[in-house]
């Protein structure tokens, strides 16, 4: 049997469970409450956003455009040769080396002269005996001529003195003509400069022997340098022998004149050749690559947009925003086009866009099509 006691205590328990209970309703509905008003009052705080201003530029459609091209080529030399002796021996000087100037006339290289030298003064004394027997004849003809009108010698006699100093005549010339061959082959015994230029190749050295043709030393004249350039042929129809052009060596623009055309198609690049005059004082090497800018006029409709205009699309296309009235502001249109070709920071498109169409010119990543923007002119 239980006692008063034991059955007051569980009335007292549910008691307290349910006012705890309520309690707890009572300030979740208070934190749900402050929590309301205070988002009220935060988004009652923001002001609404104003549209976004983009940069625009008119799109202006043309029948074709003009691009920059260039076409490489090479400095040559205005003058360069093969050197080689004319006459066989063995070299006795060669002491220039690759990139020593040179002038007109000096010695580059020589032969071993000794036999030559030998033979020229055994011919030298040959002449001087056959001129000496030619004066002596000379003079007995004449005395002989004196005497034979008396009759103190007899016409044959005359006649065979007369004859001697003939055939002594000719003997004369013809040892001449002998030392004067040997003077020749002394002089191309030494190898002298064509013209003022510099030593570019060196093919053998002192003490070698070497036959007529072999080559020696190769000299390059560093004045009256050209410019051959390989242009197409449909290019080099538009040039204009006489005219100028911009040339392009390293970092330095040049204005040459254009020589001539060559009248023949190299059949490896299928170009012919430009020959343009460099000017005096042009700092340029033999081979050294050199290239013609030239303005080139492309028959392609299209028109010129900056480059930052571009928005890629799906597949490797590209998308511009078009600019359309929508009240006091103004909407943007996404409008497909294909790059045809690129300047610097501008592209030449064709595409949807109909002509004088007003695009945003720059800023398209942030506006997505349909966008309320105001517009401010792009410079």
């Amino acid at each position: 049997m239980q006692t008063p006691m034991t059955q007051a205590k569980p009335k007292r328990s549910r008691y307290t469970s349910t006012m705890t209970g309520i309690a707890a309703a009572i300030a979740i509905v208070v934190l749900i409450t402050g929590l309301l008003e205070a988002r009220v009052a935060l988004t009652a705080g923001v002001a609404p956003k104003n549209p976004l201003t983009v940069s625009i530029v008119q799109y202006q459609q043309q029948d074709s455009y003009s691009r920059p091209v260039a076409y490489l080529g090479l400095v040559t030399a205005g003058r360069k040769a093969t050197l080689g002796f004319e006459i066989p021996g063995q070299i006795a000087t060669l002491a220039l080396r690759e990139g020593d100037p040179v002038q007109q006339g000096q010695v580059l290289a020589s032969l071993d002269s000794s036999a030559l030298d030998s033979r020229r003064r055994a011919t030298a004394a040959e002449l001087d005996q056959a001129r000496t027997e030619l004066e002596l004849a000379q003079l007995k003809a004449n005395r002989q001529q004196e005497l034979s009108v008396t009759g103190a010698v007899s016409k044959e006699a005359f006649d065979d003195t007369r004859l001697r100093a003939r055939a002594l005549t000719s003997q004369v010339e013809a040892v001449a003509a002998r030392l004067a061959s040997l003077d020749i082959e002394l002089e191309k015994s030494r190898l002298l400069a064509p013209y003022d230029g510099v030593i570019a190749d060196r093919f053998v050295y002192q003490g070698a022997v070497v036959s007529p043709g072999t080559p020696v030393l190769r000299l390059v004249e560093l004045t009256n340098q050209e410019a051959q350039i390989g242009v197409p042929v449909a290019m080099a129809a538009q040039l204009v022998v006489g005219q100028s052009y911009s040339l392009q060596l390293r970092d330095q623009t040049i204005e040459a004149p254009l020589l001539t055309v060559r009248p023949d198609v190299d059949p490896v690049t299928r170009t012919t050749a430009a020959v343009f005059a460099l000017p005096a004082g042009v700092n340029a090497l033999d081979g050294e690559p050199i290239t013609l800018e030239h303005q080139e006029s492309v028959a392609m409709r299209g028109g010129w947009l900056p480059m930052a205009a571009l928005l890629e699309g799906q597949r490797g296309t590209w998308n511009v925003l078009r600019i359309e009235a929508d009240g006091e502001l103004y909407r943007t249109v996404r409008e497909s086009v294909e790059v045809l070709d690129i300047q610097g920071d501008r592209v030449y498109v064709l595409g949807t866009l109909p002509a004088g169409a007003r695009v945003v010119a720059d800023g398209v990543h942030r506006i997505t099509p349909g966008t309320l923007v105001t517009v401010a002119e792009h410079n």
